[in-house]
């Protein structure tokens, strides 16, 4: 079948992309495979070479690859060239870096030498999502080519268009063929490819319910897998923090990338003392906010969701919470006219048993949940099958960071801000949001071969 682009802001198709067949999937496999024993056997200061050239790419042209994605997903066009800006930055950072990252390490045994090191295995496929169309296809395949291993990626259907523009990239960077290649197929492919024997490991960024049709494939041929899936991160508001600014850091996390961000403050946790200013101040920034085209270069705009499937979702679980007794203080309404767009929204008054509460809500919604006390509010913290990230807003540094690494539940704490991802440190979640880590040290040996040698 055909691959469909549709442009969210205006609902109209944009491209169509022609489906490789069965046999040129498995050429390409093939080749991939192929390919490792020579991509293995380079030094890795000259596999950095490539990624060097790859990031120059990005620099050079990240208007082009920004309206790109822009138009493809709907990102806001700043926050589109943000994006690209970031993937040249993980490309050179693992050139930089891989060397060290991989490096033997010695231990003194009974041997008379002993050692492992950090080998690759193969050929890797990379499932990314359309949300950040960009990032995740590169924050993935940067620490595998570095590592040795060749790539597969698989896109989401709907940015497609990115999908073929990375791989014009790395081919344009002098990548050898067949060491890295986007795979045009639809869904009902990848379990072929997932299970194919030259297939060594399998990355998987995207919905919990599909991460687990994915494990279970690949857990009955045995390939190791790392999984970023869903999560619903709880930002807990202590008594003692600035809550003004709380309030405009947690805006703005959840209201860029229109709310389409897994690491994205989905439940504001406050007690019942501070409630009251916190929302005050959280609906003044919200109101600064306004749906508008993502074209426009301009400060707090909200795009569109990236489908239209996806916006039918997030609509019926803000209607089904109103229903059991959310309250909408804005927005709660798709915005007229054409495109998937939906008003930034603020609910209070959100109880377990509601899907603002139960759910990953994947759209711009402020959800603030009340606590008891600052106990309580850890307790709702917690009460969630999720576990990517998490934040605490408090003055006092030294319990913050007490609550974060000995109390909340997740992959990930910041303080004071909101959760993001850099290359120098790993990310990843736990429970229903996932295993393994992707990025920084971790990222890089995921899928190594960690091989044990020893000298009597």
């Amino acid at each position: 079948m055909d691959l469909i682009s549709v442009n969210p802001a205006t609902g109209r198709k944009l491209n169509v992309y022609k489906e490789i067949g069965l046999n040129d999937l498995d050429i390409i496999i093939r080749n991939a495979d192929s390919a490792f024993s020579y991509w293995s056997t380079l030094t890795i200061p000259n596999r950095a070479i490539y990624l060097g050239k790859a990031a120059e790419i990005l620099r050079d042209r990240k208007s082009d690859f920004a309206k790109l994605m822009t138009s493809e997903m709907g990102k806001p066009i700043d926050q589109a060239i943000s994006e690209i800006e970031k993937c040249a930055y993980v490309l050179d950072y693992y050139a930089e870096n891989a060397s060290r990252y991989l490096e033997d390490e010695i231990v003194e045994t009974k041997f008379s030498k002993s050692w492992f090191s950090y080998r690759p295995l193969g050929v890797i496929l990379g499932i990314m999502p359309w949300n950040f169309p960009f990032w995740q296809a590169f924050r993935f395949a940067a620490p595998q080519l570095m590592a040795g291993n060749t790539v597969l990626l698989k896109h989401s259907n709907n940015t497609t268009g990115c999908a073929v523009a990375i791989n014009d990239i790395f081919k344009s960077a002098g990548l050898p063929d067949g060491v890295f290649t986007s795979l045009i197929v639809d869904v009902d492919k990848v379990e072929r490819v997932i299970k194919h024997r030259a297939i060594k490991g399998i990355s998987f960024t995207g919905s919990s319910r599909v991460g687990k049709i994915v494990a279970s494939q690949a857990g009955s041929v045995m390939k190791n897998c790392v999984f970023e899936l869903g999560g619903s991160d709880p930002y807990v508001i202590l008594d003692d923090a600035d809550l003004q600014n709380a309030a405009q850091v947690i805006v703005t996390a959840r209201f860029n990338n229109a709310g389409q961000t897994c690491i994205a403050p989905k439940r504001i946790i406050v007690t019942k003392n501070k409630s009251e200013e916190f929302i005050k101040y959280a609906l003044e920034t919200a109101k600064t906010w306004q749906c508008n085209y993502p074209t426009k270069a301009e400060p707090n705009i909200i795009g569109p969701m990236a489908r239209f499937d996806l916006l039918e979702t997030f609509v019926n679980q803000i209607q089904s919470s109103i229903a059991l007794g959310a309250k909408c203080l804005m927005g709660g309404k798709v915005w007229p006219g054409c495109g998937f767009f939906y008003l930034p929204t603020v609910l209070v008054d959100v109880k377990p048993g509601m899907p603002a509460y139960d759910e990953e809500l994947f759209g711009p919604a402020l959800v603030i949940i009340t606590a008891e006390d600052e106990d309580d509010a850890i307790r709702i913290a917690n009460d969630t099958e999720f576990g990517l990230g998490g934040a605490v807003f408090s003055a006092d540094i030294e319990r913050a960071e007490y609550i974060a690494k000995h109390q909340l539940q997740c992959g990930a704490v910041f303080i004071n801000d909101f959760v993001q991802s850099d290359p120098k440190m790993p990310f990843g979640g736990i429970n229903a949001s996932g295993y393994g880590r992707e990025i920084g040290v971790l990222g890089i040996r995921e899928f190594t071969n960690i091989k044990t040698i020893c000298v009597k």
